[in-house]
């Protein structure tokens, strides 16, 4: 069993890259990430793409700006376009229901923010039983998918905006990993890794039983993963997994793939966890009837709860909107509460699973969605845009190039 630290100082050098933001912010975000001030209301309609990744209750996924369910809607038709919908009233973006998450963990690393769970994906829209897409700040044309779409965290203290990050959103489960730090050996791009498009949150993320997490709610220390598709040798370097991909240019001619038919049958190790808190649920703690916010956001954060600070205002209710509503159960269980507040200001600058790889797509039997595996998909790009495709009986796997070394 190769231990985490060990492992990962066996990568070789890596160019540094850029850990907090250079990309602008979009032109549809807030300024800064902040609670929407007492006295307003949800923006239901917004277009926000500012997500944030705080803590078990308090982050943001990404979903359709439509909530009709139309099948033109699917993740895979509409990546620059997603909006952001978070678990608090926050970032002038949409809200989370009560109740559409039923399964939440968060972990801190030394190097990245991570969280993982299972949801009911139509209740912000998303079409039922879409097999999902990946988002990043890249995209086919390097403007981001979304365009736009930017990512922060307060992990370190006050709220930053930071450059790597991808995330996986299907109808029923979500993941989002945020890259806050890198070292001499792994940069944030690296951690980051955003082309294993359709190998999903399992894998990608390294989360162990993840098919065993739902219906529960934690927030742990780690240590991180080994960076998405790499695996340490014990004898040094390391050997890398490129998913395979079909590409055409924009006439449709020139095919060309890349990778062949072999993939991992699982990561290289699964980092360990620490200091974890459990909770029972989690809660906006807004009506969803008039979208009205009527009381200071309460966060969990280490077993106990701290109070936001936010301003007020005055603001007429939409039209349309009723308090007929409730707002549902109050946020998870706690160990006692604090009175620190978490302020919102923002900064901007310019156990070992072995490396065994098989034949074939490995795919999750519990689900066939690109936030969980590579079973029945394949990927396509065609002229500058990337499509996810997700069909019975075609497998998109990847190559395991052994003893691989960046020079």
């Amino acid at each position: 069993m190769f231990a985490l630290i060990p492992l990962l100082a066996l990568l070789p050098s890596l160019t540094s890259a850029q850990v907090t933001a250079s990309f602008p912010n979009g032109a549809t975000n807030p300024e800064k990430p902040e609670f929407y001030p007492i006295g307003s209301y949800v923006n239901s309609t917004s277009v926000s793409r500012l997500i944030t990744l705080n803590g078990v209750d308090d982050f943001c996924l990404w979903g359709p700006p439509d909530q009709s369910g139309d099948p033109k809607n699917e993740i895979g038709n509409i990546e620059p376009v997603v909006v952001a919908y978070c678990t608090k009233p926050r970032n002038g973006a949409r809200l989370i229901p009560d109740g559409a998450i039923t399964g939440a963990h968060f972990i801190k690393t030394p190097t990245y923010v991570q969280i993982h769970g299972f949801w009911d994906g139509t209740k912000v829209g998303i079409v039922a039983g879409d097999s999902g897409g990946e988002l990043d700040p890249h995209g086919a044309e390097n403007l981001g998918n979304p365009i736009g779409g930017n990512v922060t965290s307060n992990v370190e203290g006050k709220d930053v905006f930071y450059e790597e990050w991808m995330s996986f959103i299907s109808y029923d489960q979500f993941c989002l990993r945020v890259c806050t730090a890198e070292t001499s050996n792994v940069s944030a791009a690296l951690q980051c890794e955003h082309e294993l498009d359709i190998m999903g949150c399992q894998f990608v993320m390294a989360i162990e039983n993840f098919y065993q997490s739902n219906n529960t709610f934690s927030s742990c220390e780690g240590e991180p993963a080994a960076p998405p598709g790499l695996y340490p040798q014990a004898g040094g370097g390391y050997s890398t997994f490129r998913q395979r991909y079909t590409q055409t240019d924009a006439a449709g001619q020139g095919l060309w793939t890349v990778g062949n038919t072999v993939t991992p049958s699982t990561v290289a190790f699964y980092p360990k966890t620490s200091n974890c808190n459990t909770y029972s649920t989690i809660s906006n703690g807004v009506n969803t009837g008039d979208w009205a916010v009527t009381a200071t956001p309460v966060v969990l954060v280490s077993g106990s709860t701290q109070t936001a600070t936010v301003g007020s205002t005055s603001q007429s209710k939409p039209s349309g909107a009723s308090a007929a509503a409730s707002t549902g159960s109050a946020s998870g269980a706690s160990s006692g509460a604090s009175g620190s507040s978490a302020s919102a200001s923002a900064s901007r600058s310019g156990s070992s699973a072995g490396a065994s790889a098989s034949a074939g797509a490995s795919g999750s039997t519990n689900s066939s969605n690109a936030a969980a595996g590579t079973s029945g998909a394949r990927l396509t790009a065609q002229g500058s845009s990337a499509n996810l495709i997700v069909g019975a009986g075609v497998a998109a796997v990847g190559v395991l190039v052994g003893a691989v070394s960046f020079l």
